[in-house]
C-alpha cells in the first residue's frame, strides 16, 4: 500500500473495494499512520462487517444511504476525535453487548469441586449428603459453598444454582 507524502487529515473507507477489503485496507493503514483516523462508508451494515472494521481500527461507521448533512457532520465529529456511526449501527453495537454472555473472572472460575458440589445441591442433596457423598467434612462443604458464593456473587444457595443454570 503506497501511503501520500502527506497524510490527510480523516479517511473515509469502504468495505468493498477492489484487490483488498475495506477492513484490511484500515488495518494496514492504521498500523501505517496511526493518528489518521478511518471511518467506514458503506452499504454494508451486517454485524460482522460493523465489528470487523471497528476492531480493525475504524472510529466510526456510517451508511452511505444516510443524508449527506450527517455525513458532513460526522467527517468533522471524526476529525475532532469523536467516533460517529448512524443510529442503525449505533442499536446494533449495543444489541451485541446485551446479548453477549457476562465477562467472567478467571478468578471467579468455579474449581472442579465447586462444581461438583455445586450440581449435588442442584439435584436436591443438603450439605450433610453432599459431604457423605464425597466423602468430605460438612465443615468443608460448607467453606465450599461460601466459595462459591463469593465467585457467583450470591447470597443463597438458590441464587448459586439459578447462577450457575443461566
Amino acid at each position: 500500500m503506497q501511503i501520500p507524502k502527506s497524510a490527510p487529515d480523516v479517511v473515509l473507507m469502504d468495505i468493498q473495494l477492489p484487490g483488498m477489503s475495506g477492513i484490511a485496507c484500515t488495518a494496514a493503514l492504521r498500523k501505517k499512520l496511526p493518528e489518521v483516523p478511518v471511518m467506514i462508508l458503506t452499504v454494508y451494515e451486517d454485524a460482522d462487517a460493523i465489528f470487523d472494521a471497528l476492531k480493525a481500527g475504524a472510529r466510526g461507521y456510517l451508511l452511505k444511504r444516510g443524508d449527506p448533512a450527517r455525513t458532513l457532520e460526522a467527517i468533522v465529529e471524526l476529525h475532532r476525535g469523536g467516533a460517529p456511526m448512524t443510529s442503525q449501527i449505533a442499536r446494533r453495537v449495543i444489541a451485541s453487548f446485551h446479548r453477549a454472555p457476562p465477562l467472567e473472572h478467571p478468578q471467579d472460575r468455579l474449581t472442579a469441586r465447586e462444581e461438583e458440589i455445586l450440581e449435588l445441591f442442584a439435584s436436591g442433596h443438603s450439605t450433610r449428603e453432599v459431604a457423605g457423598k464425597l466423602n468430605l467434612a460438612y465443615e468443608t462443604v460448607r467453606w465450599h459453598l461460601r466459595h462459591i458464593y463469593d465467585k457467583l456473587h450470591v447470597h443463597t444457595l438458590t441464587e448459586a444454582v439459578l447462577r450457575r443454570r443461566a
